[in-house]
């Protein structure tokens, strides 16, 4: 009677670790984001479980229904198509619950797409704050507004067909010349990590068709020396 969440790979298939091979060839059933996705990791590796649908869209109806299969003694594994479940990604629900009715939950180190881009931007790793996806519409203005004065580096999520909007707010909100990074298609073929200031990667991408999963990295608010006359205030 276990919940496993087991990253997958963001790409490159050779990432799966052996513990969440393990783990997948041991549980009774496998809960996925899209089971044709999971279908195909788990024909590679060789593993043949039952899996159900467990994705954003239906997860308020069937987080009862797991919980109480878990209860009678099934162990499952929850997987999103790729990287970390709940980051991003659903599962929080489901966590929330197992912990709600005191089942045993298991969260396996694995694959996830913030971290690689953020090393790989050189930008500040010591303070950061993953922001994943803003909002499309409402609360997205208020949200990069109160953001604007953070001075911790900045991980957000975006699609391919809204990157140069996002880049074009970012420069809006928090300054042209701001530093940052785009990273795209993480640990795959054709891994690609462009930097500059958010001006220069607005034009670089103003006139490309981009394709595959986007982290943008950006670096904080520049931190303002204080005068000595402001610090004896």
């Amino acid at each position: 009677m276990k919940l496993y969440i087991v990253p997958t790979p963001i790409g490159n298939l050779e990432d799966i670790t052996l513990r969440a091979i393990n783990v997948l060839k041991s549980v009774d059933v496998v809960l996925a984001e899209d089971t044709r996705t999971s279908g195909h990791l788990l024909k590679h590796l060789g593993i043949n479980k039952p899996m159900h649908s467990y994705h954003i869209h239906n997860e308020h109806h069937t987080v009862a229904r797991v919980v109480e299969r878990i209860l009678k003694g099934e162990t499952m594994a929850l997987v999103s198509d790729a990287g970390t479940p709940a980051v991003s990604d659903p599962g929080f629900l489901l966590v929330r619950e197992c912990i709600r009715h005191g089942i045993v939950i298991e969260c396996l180190p694995g694959p996830t797409a913030f971290v690689p881009a953020l090393v790989n931007s050189g930008l500040p790793t010591d303070r950061f704050t993953f922001e994943g996806f803003l909002p499309h519409k409402k609360g997205r203005q208020t949200r990069l507004q109160n953001l604007a004065d953070e001075e911790r580096t900045m991980i957000f999520y975006e699609s391919p067909h809204r990157l140069v909007k996002a880049l074009q707010q970012f420069s809006e909100y928090f300054g042209a010349d701001r530093m940052a990074c785009v990273s795209r298609e993480l640990s795959k073929i054709y891994e690609e990590n462009t930097r500059g200031s958010l001006q220069e990667l607005v034009a670089f991408y103003s006139d490309k068709t981009v394709k595959g999963e986007i982290v943008i990295t950006i670096g904080g608010k520049p931190f303002e020396k204080k005068t000595r006359d402001e610090d004896d205030l």
